[in-house]
């Protein structure tokens, strides 16, 4: 590995572990799985996948990953986290169990599972600010949506919402941190990622 190529773990206590190593290679990133601190010390930026954000949440506690991460984060590690990965970013919750606990670093309140339940799936075709080309093909899997955000979070992309004239904000940055509803991972379009490990090589120099 070279000095200019990015090490970037992927949380892998649940969700779709393989589909983002194999989109941040495509990337020109190094990936790795990430499951304890000491793996986590040997990275340069996260993400953190889909999955179930309240078990994501239990299990980064039991695997001794949930402290170290945040101190990573409030250090200024970049991480990127998909649709319960955005839930472990947000500082707070809507709709989450009341012992639930998050990593933070995001100023925006998420609702859990806003956009239905895992027979409610679907795709849709994502305008995301700063990509160039067509839009990006949202996979939104028992997603979530930002129900708001700080004054310091700037809104990427979003979506029409089904029950009315407004947007639901789907994707959001603030500083080195990033975060979607939904699994980019999952189409083969590796254009997010790319935009990920961009942010990564911007925070090392």
């Amino acid at each position: 590995m070279s000095s200019s190529t990015p090490a970037i773990g992927v949380l892998a206590l649940q969700g779709d572990v393989r589909e983002h190593l194999i989109a941040l290679a495509a990337a020109d990133a190094v990936a790795r799985p990430v499951r304890r601190a000491e793996e986590l010390a040997e990275v340069d930026a996260l993400v953190i996948p889909g999955g179930e954000s309240t078990t994501m949440s239990k299990l980064a506690l039991l695997f001794g990953v949930m402290d170290p991460l945040r101190e990573r984060v409030a250090a200024g590690m970049p991480v990127y986290g998909t649709c319960a990965g955005m839930i472990m970013l947000a500082d707070k919750i809507l709709d989450g169990r009341d012992d639930q606990e998050t990593v933070g670093g995001i100023d925006m309140t998420v609702r859990r599972n806003a956009f239905g339940r895992q027979n409610e799936s679907f795709e849709s075709a994502v305008a995301f600010r700063g990509l160039t080309g067509a839009p990006v093909n949202g996979v939104f899997i028992r997603a979530p949506w930002v129900e708001s955000v700080g004054e310091g979070v700037e809104v990427l992309a979003e979506v029409p919402a089904a029950d009315g004239p407004d947007s639901r904000i789907v994707a959001v940055r603030q500083g080195h941190l990033l975060a979607t509803s939904f699994h980019p991972e999952l189409t083969g379009d590796h254009r997010v990622h790319e935009y990920f490990v961009r942010m990564v090589e911007e925070t090392a120099r």
